[in-house]
């Protein structure tokens, strides 16, 4: 559909080019949570300077925020000349770790072959610009546009999002009375719509032991043999019992339609040592080894069940094996999120895509959380999906990349959403 508002966005090509690689050239990594202030104090000037009214709210005391890693967010609203409804676009401004393996400087931003390349290309620094090169380009052809258009740049969401749009949610930004439609642009593909997302659950699990000397582990208690039983266990009841369970959420890709475990992490025994250590290691059974579990799973399961099947094996090996001892831990939990397909923000970014793109929207759910979670469980709105340009699969990846071509597709879809909800068309 050729629109004087898709003509706008289109002849913003540069414009959107320079703003992606702007944002990604702040790194804005996340642990420890870096430069969020800088990327923040960007995205004023430049949102200020289109007519938004902004605030930057540091969210204080949650996790990870100090005075040497605040955590920084941005609000930013533009009114329009009318009353109405208000579509709020939030992207969350952090991104993970680099990561070896890769071919582009990651912080570079190389346009290459009408790709840029970067640590958060696609998650999600090229779906924030497209929000705003949209929003601008709508202000700019409807100035006397209805209603309220709103911008977040927020903190935090690789590591739960606590620091971000939960502190925001808990402050009334995500209050239904204040905003009524809200877009993620995540990067699940243009012509998808991200309806919600799966469980996740993690937990510590600590096995104990008995240091004792090496040549005499017979007067010790092995912790890591400990863990091994339960990684046997793990791989003997739990795996094939998950592998079993399948949804009828729309996950993508096909293999996370079942119920998944993911070992984040296992350490026993002695602390490694830095790599400039030449030393050889002491003699000692380990007396500690802990293991992460992440354990993501479907809207059929309750999470009290999520929490008893790994439970009940634990207890299973404190009963059957001796001297078996562990601790649990639990370290988050967050329930699945979908919204309604026949949503308002769903039914009209649909027919967006499908006027823009040609081609009806592929409906799906999103494998790992998102920001969504908070939105609706504290914010209790409900009205609100993912959708932006960008390939999930390349997302935490070396060379990591967005498509400027699909990044002024979404642009036109979202400027086209913004036209049905704040023109009244």
């Amino acid at each position: 559909m050729d629109t004087a508002l898709s003509r706008t966005i289109r002849t913003r090509r540069d414009a959107l080019i320079a703003l992606t690689q702007d944002l990604i050239r702040i790194p804005t990594l996340n642990p420890p949570g870096q430069d969020y202030r800088a990327i923040c104090e960007y995205l004023d000037t430049r949102l200020s300077a289109h007519g938004f009214d902004t605030e930057l709210i540091r969210a204080h005391g949650t996790p990870g925020d100090s005075d040497t890693y605040p955590r920084w967010n941005i609000i930013a609203r533009r009114t329009g000349a009318h009353p109405g409804d208000c579509v709020h676009f939030n992207s969350h401004t952090d991104v993970v770790e680099v990561g070896a393996g890769w071919s582009f400087d990651p912080f570079a931003a190389t346009l290459h072959d009408g790709r840029i390349y970067g640590r958060g290309a696609c998650d999600m620094k090229g779906g924030l610009a497209a929000s705003i090169i949209a929003a601008e380009a709508f202000i700019e052809t409807h100035p006397d546009f209805s209603g309220s258009i709103e911008i977040s740049g927020t903190a935090d969401e690789e590591s739960g999002g606590y620091g971000g749009v939960a502190y925001l949610a808990e402050r009334g930004y995500f209050d239904p009375a204040r905003v009524q439609h809200v877009i993620i642009p995540e990067p699940l593909n243009k012509d998808r719509i991200c309806l919600g997302h799966r469980g996740g659950w993690w937990a510590e699990i600590e096995t104990k032991g008995e240091i004792a000397h090496g040549s005499m582990p017979f007067l010790g208690d092995c912790a890591v043999r400990h863990m091994g039983a339960v990684l046997s266990e793990f791989e003997d009841k739990l795996f094939p019992a998950m592998a079993q369970r399948t949804t009828d959420m729309p996950v993508v890709p096909e293999g996370a339609r079942q119920s998944t475990m993911n070992i984040n992490s296992i350490h026993g025994g002695q602390k490694e040592q830095d790599d400039d250590f030449t030393g050889l290691p002491a003699h000692c059974v380990p007396d500690s080894c802990r293991i992460v579990i992440d354990r993501r799973f479907l809207a059929e399961e309750p999470i009290e069940q999520v929490r008893d099947e790994v439970t009940n094996l634990l207890e299973g090996l404190r009963d059957t094996r001796p001297d078996f001892d562990y601790e649990l831990t639990e370290l988050n939990a967050v329930l699945p999120s979908m919204t309604d397909r026949q949503a308002p923000i769903v039914t009209t970014v649909a027919a967006a895509i499908e006027d823009v793109i040609g081609t009806a929207p592929q409906y799906v759910a999103s494998p790992g959380t998102y920001d969504q979670k908070h939105i609706d469980r504290i914010g209790k709105l409900k009205n609100c999906i993912a959708y932006g340009p960008g390939v999930l699969e390349l997302a935490h990846k070396p060379d990591e990349w967005i498509g400027v071509d699909d990044m002024l597709d979404s642009a036109c879809v979202m400027g086209a959403t913004l036209e049905t909800l704040l023109l009244g068309r």
